[in-house]
């Protein structure tokens, strides 16, 4: 008898309805480059992520908690945010014990999407945190769905590439019956010798809006597994390191 959970992948928010997110792990994808970043400023030593889905949400939040803002729309700093959305801004220097309020284009959006869903628990997946997703959701033993942000609604490569990592590494504990997970393994197979290569042969969209913008190394940052090696779990409005809790 076969007593695995089951494993879903939705490759754009657009889709996320078509799956029933109240019994199930929700991770949020969103490569380039808000999970990244996620991972990145709660591994530098930042007491929590405020995700919101406005810009004056973000300022007004921030203004209340004397926190960082910061966010992007279409790859820029939003106006009227200090900070951006690359993982380089942030170093533990400035901030360690610090909370962070964050918007972004496309992985805020699904985060509230999947809470508004009725999702029980959302952590955040990329790149740099790839062994901790992939440790907490075999631990779990719990259905899972693997969220990607996409683009506007719009598929994309890197958030599929990342979810099939996942996939590849944990696929014997679940059942998988979803051909959306089993094209994101195929996917990362033919990718994952060189993922930055892949995204650039391919030219994949967010590849080169974000070299236009001379983000290269961002690019490169967040495609590279384990460089912020926590787990993001999201606890009463707030994404906190898991072990912290």
């Amino acid at each position: 008898m076969n007593n695995r959970p089951s494993l879903y992948t939705s490759l754009s928010p657009a889709l996320l309805h078509l799956y029933d997110v109240r019994e199930s792990i929700v991770v949020i994808i969103d490569v380039l480059r808000a999970t990244s970043t996620i991972a990145t400023v709660l591994y530098n030593g930042a007491s929590s992520v405020i995700p919101v889905d406005s810009v004056p949400r973000c300022i007004e939040l921030g203004g209340q908690l004397s926190a960082i803002t910061a966010g992007e729309r279409d790859g820029k700093v939003a106006p009227g945010l200090s900070y951006g959305n690359s993982p380089f801004e942030y170093p533990r220097s400035f901030v360690e014990n610090k909370t962070v309020v964050l918007t972004t284009t496309n992985g805020t959006k699904l985060l509230h999407m999947a809470l508004n869903n009725g999702a029980p628990t959302v952590i955040t997946g990329s790149f740099p945190n790839l062994t901790a997703v992939c440790d907490f959701l075999v631990d779990q033993k719990k259905p899972v769905i693997l969220g990607c942000a996409a683009w506007k609604d719009r598929f994309n490569l890197e958030d599929t590439l990342f979810a099939g990592a996942v996939i590849n590494r944990i696929k014997e504990h679940f059942d998988i019956n979803c051909d959306s997970s089993q094209m994101a393994e195929s996917l990362y197979l033919e990718a994952k010798d060189d993922l930055y290569e892949f995204m650039k042969t391919k030219n994949a969209s967010h590849y080169h809006r974000l070299t236009g913008y001379g983000l290269e190394k961002d690019i490169r940052y967040c495609l590279q597994p384990d460089g912020a090696n926590v787990l993001p779990l999201y606890v009463e409005g707030r994404l906190v390191v898991k072990s912290a809790l």
